[in-house]
C-alpha cells in the first residue's frame, strides 16, 4: 500500500494573454481565471494510478487563499480521497516557505497514522516559475527526490521514475519514501465527471494554519518576454491569386 500526497497550486490561467501583477512578483488572474498548471494535472493522475494499484489513500495538497479549495475540489473529483489546504496567502510564501509547510504536513499527518510513502508536485510553479519546491522539501524531509520525470510506478517499496533526458530516455529507482515532481506529457490526465464533482462536493476538507511566519519570496520581479513579432503578406485579390497560393502550398511541403 503506498499513499501519496499530490501538492497542487491555483494558478491564473495563462491560455490567453499574460498579465503580471503590480509589483511583477506574479502573473495576474483576476481577468483570466484559475486553474492548476497542467504538470499539476499529471501529477495528480499519477497519484491516483499509483494509490489504485497498490490500495493506498491520494491526499491532494494547497496552500492558498480560501478560493484554493476550488482546485482541491478539482482533484477529490478526478479520484483523490482526502486534502488537506493550509489557508494563507500564497503571495506571502517563497519557495522555502512552501517545502516547510509541505513538511509540516507530512509530519502532522504521519503522527495521527497517516503517513505519506510518496510526495507528488508539479516541476515548476506555473505562476512564478519557481523551480525549487520539490528539492527543498526532499532535504526538508530528508528524502530522496527525482526532478522532471514524465511517469511513476511503485513495487517493493521502490519508486521507478522515467522520463526524457538530454542523451535520450532516463530510468531512475529510489526506495520509499521519496518526492517526485512531474512534467507534463507522460500521462493523459482525467476530467471530472459530474458524479466526480458531486462526490467532491461532499468530501471534508482539513484547513491548517501555516506553522511558522513566511521569510517570503526572495525574486526580484518577472518579466514578460517581447511578443513574437509577425509578418503579413497580402499574396494577391480574387482569382489573380490563385498561382501565388498554389506556390505558397509547394513552398510549404502542402501536396494534394
Amino acid at each position: 500500500m503506498t499513499n501519496v500526497l499530490v501538492c497542487v497550486k491555483r494558478v491564473p490561467d495563462s491560455s490567453g494573454e499574460v498579465v503580471l501583477t503590480e509589483d511583477a512578483q506574479s502573473v495576474d488572474g483576476r481577468y483570466a481565471g484559475f486553474t492548476v498548471s497542467a504538470h499539476e494535472d499529471c501529477a495528480v493522475e499519477l497519484a491516483v494510478q499509483v494509490t489504485a494499484a497498490t490500495g493506498g489513500e491520494a491526499t491532494a495538497f494547497t496552500l492558498g487563499s480560501e478560493e484554493a479549495v476550488e482546485q482541491l475540489r478539482g482533484a477529490l473529483a478526478v479520484g483523490c480521497t482526502a486534502a488537506t489546504h493550509v489557508v494563507a496567502d500564497p503571495a506571502a510564501f517563497g519557495p522555502a516557505d512552501v517545502a516547510r509547510e509541505i513538511a509540516a504536513v507530512v509530519r502532522a499527518h504521519e503522527a495521527e497514522g497517516r503517513s505519506h510513502d510518496l510526495v507528488l508536485l508539479g516541476n515548476d510553479a506555473a505562476d512564478s516559475g519557481d523551480f525549487q519546491v520539490g528539492i527543498r522539501l526532499a532535504y526538508e524531509l530528508g528524502r530522496p527526490v527525482v526532478n522532471g520525470v514524465a511517469t511513476v510506478e511503485v513495487a517493493d517499496g521502490v519508486v521507478t521514475a522515467r522520463g526524457d533526458g538530454p542523451d535520450g530516455p532516463e530510468t531512475f529507482r529510489v526506495p520509499l519514501p521519496a518526492v517526485v515532481t512531474i512534467l507534463e506529457g507522460g500521462v493523459e490526465p482525467r476530467y471530472p465527471t459530474v458524479p466526480g464533482r458531486m462526490k467532491a462536493k461532499k468530501v471534508p476538507v482539513e484547513e491548517r494554519t501555516p506553522s511558522a511566519e513566511p521569510v517570503g519570496p526572495e525574486r526580484v520581479r518577472l518579466v514578460l518576454p517581447p511578443p513574437t513579432p509577425s509578418r503579413v503578406e497580402i499574396l494577391g485579390e480574387g482569382p489573380a491569386a490563385a498561382a501565388a497560393v498554389v506556390d505558397l502550398f509547394e513552398k510549404l511541403g502542402v501536396t494534394r
